[in-house]
């Protein structure tokens, strides 16, 4: 059993990765009906918060059947993190975790996410800040390093877990590869066997399939897997690395018609949340993930993406299980 704090979580845990305009409460709520362990909130600003801007509010709404479920901030001024820290602890998560990671420019170039990477004493003291702030379990989330000539998570693993982290995501890439080129996992590895480390280790970065998490697994020897990009328009990949973990066998894929129930739930506690017009227009991206690979979708995609009636939107969502009742996805 891994444990972050008092939270206890299953072995080899499965975490929903923090994504901007992604990992909000009705998507995460689909992945927790799939079989994600642990979810985290799209990240919100240190400054925004302080603010009171009303987009890094709405993020720090989270709901019971979420659980455990962590708030994830970034910045780059102590006492704005501190102050921030203060304002997420009164709605209770059950983690803060700190953004260490982000590599968009509009980010590091107000030396906050992955622009830490280069100054990992500032990364300490923002680090104090927040944990001197709250009294729930703060975690991290970082890069390899800001470049291949820079690669540092062996300090930074180390010199976070002395000011008491308590647990560390690390996305195996460095800042300069941003989203691209091969993952490294040997240096989540190294720093999982390091002798002193002993808060858990999650590794992140291109886990796409049950095949690849289970090697990544046994290869090497973290504590959990961080899920992100594969899972938008996706949440039942947690389900199928599980029943893969567990049988060797894999789960039947979703048919077009899980498919359409998915988007149906996710469009209907979107408009619950952020409001009729506001759930339509912010669910639009989300349709060719959901539909992605599906034979001859496009004319219905068009149709989800231009449509502005909650009630017709739904009456395509029906004609399309009508036209691929009896397709097979492979």
């Amino acid at each position: 059993m891994i444990k972050i704090g008092n939270i206890e979580l299953p072995d080899f845990p499965l975490l929903l990765a923090p994504m901007e305009d992604v990992s909000d409460p009705p998507f995460r709520r689909l992945c927790k009906m799939h079989g994600a362990d642990m979810m985290y909130s799209e990240f919100i600003s240190s400054e925004g918060l302080i603010r009171d801007a009303i987009k890094s509010r709405m993020k720090l709404d989270i709901f019971d059947y979420e659980r455990p479920v962590g708030i994830q901030i970034f910045g780059g001024d102590e006492e704005a993190m501190a102050l921030s820290s203060k304002i997420v602890s009164t709605v209770n998560p059950d983690i803060i975790d700190i953004n260490f990671g982000c590599p968009v420019k509009k980010v590091v170039c107000k030396g906050a996410g992955a622009g830490v990477l280069k100054d990992v004493d500032l990364m300490i003291r923002l680090t104090q800040a927040v944990i001197d702030s709250t009294h729930l379990p703060v975690t991290v989330k970082t890069r390899l390093g800001w470049d291949d000539s820079s690669i540092n998570i062996d300090e930074v693993a180390e010199r976070l877990q002395d000011i008491g982290v308590a647990a560390l995501s690390i996305h195996a890439r460095t800042r300069a590869q941003m989203y691209k080129g091969h993952s490294d996992w040997s240096h989540i590895a190294r720093v999982k066997n390091n002798p002193r480390i002993t808060m858990p280790i999650f590794g992140n970065g291109d886990i796409d399939s049950p095949e690849k998490a289970l090697q990544y697994k046994n290869e090497y020897g973290i504590d959990g897997i961080m899920i992100g990009r594969a899972a938008i328009g996706y949440p039942w990949i947690f389900n199928e690395i599980k029943h893969f973990f567990e049988t060797g066998e894999h789960l039947a894929k979703p048919t077009v018609i899980d498919r359409v129930e998915a988007v149906r739930n996710h469009l209907t506690w979107a408009m619950e949340w952020k409001g009729e017009r506001l759930g339509i227009v912010e669910t639009r991206p989300h349709y060719t993930n959901y539909f992605k690979g599906i034979h001859s979708f496009k004319p219905f995609k068009q149709k989800l993406v231009t449509e502005d009636n909650p009630l017709e939107l739904f009456a395509i969502l029906n004609e399309i299980e009508q036209a691929y009742a009896s397709y097979e996805v492979v």
